[in-house]
């Protein structure tokens, strides 16, 4: 009876009937936003490039370059440095968080920039951002078109230009602007050291199918040790230009560098580069269990298995400077691990003519007196000669006049003598007199170090 009166009560048709179509409704909706969501799927490709990776930095630069129609735009401060040391400011304009559409090769693509506001990059302290291509799925073959050419317009920047990166938490991140390439040959080392050791890089660096048929690690380490101020690390960046490498700074005495993260750096490594451990005897003196770990995150054995142990990576090459070799234990210098060994000196007679015809072209006479005068003894490094030589950059004359004296203070650290005998040349013009006060104090100095 109950049944039947609900049955024959108009209202509840009504209100059945309402629920019935509500329900219907919803889920014709659901089922079109799934349709329309497969549709947009099927139609739609998109690429999501996040500031993690490489490619982040040339999608960003292709699509500043590129325009668009972007009308929200961000703000990049830069500044070049010129040879007259003049320094030039330079804005440019990324299109900023958000939608932007711009075309490429007769496609549109619609670009978003994202950044979240509570991630942080650890490795740099910037905040998280990613971009997302959108194009017609018919289009999406045009990414790696798109991606290459951002690359090759990011490296037509650098050409000509040796990239430094440095080790920050767990991967490489570039230091600074890319710097212009140093030429070999303004690195002056004695005899033909930097010709040897031209020779023996060049050389490893095409072997890499000889050393894999006999299944001999691709890797090498060269160690160059000598007094500071001599060259080290200005050969190894001159290098690394004239091969057209990067250079990756490792310093060991950074407190969080571990075993594991080492290994892990090394196996990241950016592509044709040159690994620089400066002052390896600051990191690590002969083993001493009782100091060996003190004050540092990375161990001596870490070390050494980085260098050719089981995780050790291949396909490497690994610069080392110390001014102390003597300190060095021995198995770091074992073969395998520093297959090359080279002294880089005092300035030789040789090194003193060709620097100061390189401050003075045309005065070839005056530079082999300067020459033998300053390599008589090697007493200088060639930091100290061009410290030296800069302060009679425009009196060559002067320069040689008073080498002698510079020399001579070098060697027995009278620098009061040297003062003295610089007193009482009241025939010398302010210029020289100057001069020659300066010359003492550099000899002061460089003597004391």
């Amino acid at each position: 009876a109950a049944s039947g009166g609900l049955g024959g009560n108009p209202l509840f048709h009504a209100g059945f009937g309402l629920m019935l179509m509500g329900t219907g409704l919803a889920l014709a909706r659901n089922a079109g936003g799934k349709v329309l969501a497969e549709a947009q799927r099927r139609a739609f490709a998109t690429l999501e490039v996040t500031s993690k990776d490489p490619g982040y930095k040339w999608i960003l630069q292709w699509i500043r370059d590129r325009g668009g129609n972007s009308r929200h735009l961000s703000l990049e401060t830069k500044f070049r440095s010129f040879e007259n040391g003049r320094v030039e400011t330079e804005f440019t304009y990324v299109p900023a968080v958000g939608a932007h559409f711009l075309s490429y090769r007769g496609a549109w693509f619609k670009v978003t920039r994202a950044r979240e506001k509570e991630m942080v990059d650890l490795s740099s302290g910037s905040p998280w951002e990613s971009v997302v291509l959108t194009t017609r799925n018919r289009n999406r073959h045009l990414f790696g078109e798109l991606l290459n050419e951002a690359k090759q317009m990011s490296l037509k920047q650098e050409a000509g230009k040796t990239v430094i990166y440095t080790a920050l938490m767990t991967e490489w991140k570039v230091f600074g602007n890319p710097r212009r390439r140093r030429p070999l040959n303004s690195v002056m080392l004695a005899g033909n050291t930097a010709q040897k050791l031209v020779d023996d890089v060049t050389e490893f660096s095409s072997s890499a199918k000889w050393y894999v048929d006999r299944g001999i690690p691709f890797r090498r380490g060269y160690l160059l040790h000598g007094p500071p101020g001599c060259g080290k690390t200005s050969f190894i960046m001159a290098l690394a230009g004239h091969l057209e490498y990067n250079v990756c700074i490792l310093n060991l005495n950074d407190k969080g560098l571990t075993d594991d993260r080492l290994n892990h750096l090394m196996a990241v490594l950016p592509p044709h580069s040159i690994v620089l451990l400066e002052d390896i005897d600051a990191a690590f003196v002969k083993r001493d269990p009782r100091v060996e770990r003190y004050g540092q995150s990375v161990s001596f054995s870490g070390l050494l298995n980085m260098l050719d142990g089981a995780a050790s990576t291949e396909r490497r090459l690994v610069f080392m400077t110390t001014n102390h070799i003597e300190l060095l234990d021995p198995a770091l210098m074992r073969p395998g691990r520093v297959d090359v060994i080279e002294y880089i000196g005092q300035a030789s007679e040789d090194q003193a003519r060709n620097l100061f015809l390189k401050f003075f072209h045309a005065e070839a006479q005056l530079a082999a007196e300067f020459g033998r005068i300053m390599g008589s003894e090697p007493l200088a490094s060639m930091a100290q000669l061009q410290g030296y030589l800069m302060l009679y950059k425009k009196s060559p004359t002067s320069a040689v006049k008073y080498a002698p004296r510079f020399r001579d203070a070098l060697k027995s650290h009278a620098v009061e003598e040297a003062q003295s005998l610089n007193q009482g040349e009241s025939d010398e013009n302010e210029h020289t007199s100057s001069g020659a006060d300066d010359a003492a104090t550099l000899a002061k100095k460089t003597a004391a170090s």
